[in-house]
């Protein structure tokens, strides 16, 4: 049989594979495009940290100038300078009173929140618990009695002072030996005190105490 399905146009050859460097050039293009991008993203991350910490450097330069904390001397000053406290220095007197309670000296003794009575009692104005300390220097002996100091506390106007502390030492009467002899009767105590109360330190006789500065004191504190 004869074949009538036939063409008189002649056929063509399959299309050619796309060459290599066509292939490559667009993902190379893309790639560069997005290196490009990222660079872009990294560097203003850069200078927008660079910005925020010279801002934040600016900032604590300027509140540091305005607002100096307070130096370790100062803080610690205002905190003593507020708290309740006596320390009491003994006077020097020419004429001895008869009573036995020691006199003070004002301009060297500090007082802060505590009144001072009569010449030798302080008054207490906030209720607590104080701590008190004494210390007692005696320079003669008395041939007869120990040396004794003695705290004593008058809880109110009309009742009688009480001894809430005392302290005792000794020198040796028969004055042997070449130097002068010294003793020092110290106490220290917590007390609970109510405002009103009045404390004093008593000797039992005043000449024979050593009236230096630094030997016999008396005070206290708030706890």
């Amino acid at each position: 049989m004869i074949n009538t399905y036939h063409s008189s146009v002649p056929s063509l050859p399959p299309p050619l594979p796309p060459r290599q460097s066509q292939v490559l050039i667009r993902p190379q293009a893309s790639s560069v495009g997005r290196s490009k991008t990222l660079l872009r993203s990294l560097l203003g991350v850069a200078v927008l940290h660079l910005l925020l910490t010279a801002g934040g450097f600016a900032f604590l330069y300027s509140t540091g100038r305005t607002e100096k904390p307070p130096l370790l001397s100062e803080a610690t000053f205002q905190q003593s300078s507020s708290r309740t406290l006596a320390r009491m220095i003994v006077a020097k007197r020419a004429h001895l009173s008869t009573s036995g309670y020691l006199e003070w000296d004002m301009k060297h003794s500090v007082r802060r929140n505590i009144n001072y009575y009569h010449n030798s009692w302080l008054t207490v104005l906030q209720p607590g618990d104080y701590m008190v300390f004494s210390r007692v220097t005696f320079s003669k002996a008395d041939p007869e009695r120990p040396l004794a100091s003695a705290v004593k506390v008058r809880r109110g106007e009309s009742t009688d002072e009480t001894v809430a502390m005392q302290a005792y030492c000794n020198i040796d009467a028969s004055g042997s030996g070449s130097k002068p002899q010294l003793c020092t009767a110290s106490t220290a105590e917590v007390i609970s005190l109510e405002r009103g109360n009045r404390l004093s330190l008593w000797v039992q006789d005043l000449s024979l105490v050593d009236y230096s500065q630094a030997a016999t004191s008396f005070g206290m504190y708030k706890l």
